[in-house]
């Protein structure tokens, strides 16, 4: 339910955690299986009647609280004039990557004119479901999309975008402001067309030291949770003892991936609301340690601002029924409000 998903995010008091899934539309789905043997995945993401279909896949069958349109968080390269495909068994690649300083001095484009399939999307969205869940939109953050197009491909270390900060800091700082107008741009976009909350994925940026995020990096999350009124969530992958960095945002909700232990986020975060975080290897388990697990998590949590999901998205071979059972386990909880 939307107005569940709202309360959780601002911090209040549940009867049960509001539930929805990062990946939530995608390929352990068989209908979005099938759909996308006629698309391609820019053709999908970029056809607005498409895209709701998808979108809403996991909405006929589980009923999220939650809604997460179905785009990518590299979308908002266009208007910098990056180009990208995603290649199989590769996945994204940057087709025309960034191998010099100079190339971090971007012409931006227009948000509105170039990502008018998203703004389409959500108002679709919208009208669909009316009250009966949260449209959550969401953006890469400028750090990942900066490693991205230093590097090209996916990457575990990304280390051309670190060591272009180490060799030419003033080029890196550029990049990382381009890529913030743009997303702020984008995001107060995404509201004005019926996001009802935003997620903010910088999930690379743990590759920073605390340091470097909190003089690189924290600014520019400030600035772009600022730049909505509406709720916003950020998510950033291996900074368990560092969740004083995300706090800073300020951001309403702080996404936690799984190697964080509940009980000692809440004492490190304090009245902030928490995403998460069950770890996305459990769901092979069968149905029934995948319904125990999620119980484990809800009770770690608290019942004041949380919001049920996984500690990053759900895995292309994720049985169904696994699924399935996350959700029954969270819609059984209840408690006084």
């Amino acid at each position: 339910m939307e107005e569940l998903f709202l309360r959780a995010a601002r911090g209040e008091r549940t009867e049960r955690p509001p539930v929805w899934m990062m990946r939530q539309a995608g390929r352990y789905l068989p209908e979005y299986r099938e759909l996308r043997e006629d698309y391609s995945f820019l053709e999908a993401i970029s056809t607005p009647e498409i895209a709701t279909e998808i979108t809403l896949q996991p909405w006929e069958r589980f009923r999220p609280d939650g809604i997460v349109m179905y785009s990518d968080i590299l979308t908002v390269l266009e208007p910098l004039g990056f180009s990208y495909h995603l290649e199989s068994g590769v996945g994204p690649v940057v087709e025309n990557p960034v191998e010099s300083p100079d190339e971090t001095r971007r012409e931006r484009g227009d948000v509105e004119e170039e990502l008018w399939y998203v703004g389409e999307l959500l108002e679709r969205l919208s009208d669909e479901l009316g009250e009966q869940a949260a449209v959550l939109g969401f953006t890469g953050g400028p750090f990942t999309l900066a490693a991205y197009v230093c590097e090209g491909t996916p990457s575990r270390s990304f280390m051309d975008v670190r060591r272009l900060r180490a060799e030419h800091p003033e080029a890196f700082e550029r990049l990382l402001r381009a890529f913030t107008d743009i997303i702020v741009d984008y995001v107060r976009f995404q509201v004005e067309s019926g996001a009802d909350a935003i997620q903010l994925f910088d999930t690379y940026g743990g590759l920073l030291s605390p340091a470097d995020y909190r003089r690189f990096l924290l600014p520019l999350h400030r600035e772009i949770v600022d730049a909505v009124d509406v709720p916003t969530i950020v998510f950033v992958r291996n900074v368990s003892g560092n969740l004083d960095l995300l706090e800073e945002t300020g951001a309403d909700v702080v996404s936690l991936d799984w190697t964080v232990e509940l009980e000692e986020a809440r004492a490190e975060l304090g009245d902030v609301a928490i995403q998460g975080n069950l770890d996305p290897a459990l769901l092979y388990g069968d149905p029934e340690t995948v319904r125990e697990r999620t119980r484990d998590v809800v009770a770690a949590a608290g019942d004041t601002g949380h919001i049920l999901n996984l500690g990053h998205g759900v895995d292309r071979n994720v049985p169904v029924e696994n699924v399935e059972a996350f959700f029954e386990a969270a819609k059984a909880v209840s408690r006084e409000t």
